[in-house]
């Protein structure tokens, strides 16, 4: 069954913007594989955007149709732009060029910060899927990708379990990344973090 337009630009929107987080954690991390994975994502982003366009096609009876249906055009174009953005910081790692000092001064002074978490044995985290550790909340962080022994998931979602000995990249602020890192090690229980610290109002 073909995709609507709305679950295409859906789809497109978190796609992008988990190919900036690779991109960077690929750089910071001078990792390849998650480069090459960024490369992949792009390629996907840019057939979501065919498809796009395609089904406005079919979609457009008058003028008025048409109207409306460039704005969603737009979007699609954009996130399409974002990917490419993404895969250009992915080819500097591919080309083994190394991040600058001054890239990772950057990155670790900014509001939002990408850093490696190793779960190590003992840690409460071990055999619960991320639906149930609801680390956002707990701690602010957002996991972006997960390497376990030689192999990567990426874009996990809440079914995705955590195992002992998998690296977490998660994104999020110092204050976040410290208690994940407890929480890792085993140093920290669930139990014992502020639970309603980083909930939403």
């Amino acid at each position: 069954m073909p995709k609507s337009i709305k679950d295409i630009l859906i789809e497109m929107k978190n796609m992008s913007e988990l190919m900036v987080d690779l991109a960077y954690s690929a750089l910071l991390f001078n990792s390849k594989d998650a480069a090459e994975e960024v490369i992949k994502l792009e390629n996907k982003v840019n057939r979501l955007n065919y498809e796009i366009k395609k089904e406005s096609l079919l979609a457009a009876r008058t003028v008025e149709d048409a109207e409306k249906l460039t704005a969603l055009l737009e979007v699609g174009e954009a996130a399409e732009t974002i990917a490419d953005s993404a895969k250009d910081i992915a080819d500097l790692v591919l080309k083994g060029m190394k991040p600058h000092p001054v890239f990772k001064m950057v990155m670790e002074e900014s509001d939002e910060v990408i850093m490696r978490v190793k779960i190590s044995e003992g840690s409460e985290l071990i055999d619960k899927s991320l639906g149930e550790l609801l680390l956002a909340t707990r701690t602010g962080m957002t996991v972006i990708a997960i390497r376990r022994n030689e192999s990567w998931i990426y874009g996990p979602d809440k079914n995705t379990m955590i195992s002992a000995g998998d690296a977490l990249i998660v994104k999020g602020n110092e204050t976040g990344g410290s208690l994940l890192t407890q929480l890792a090690s085993g140093e920290t229980k669930l139990e014992d973090l502020e639970y309603e610290e980083f909930t939403e109002d």
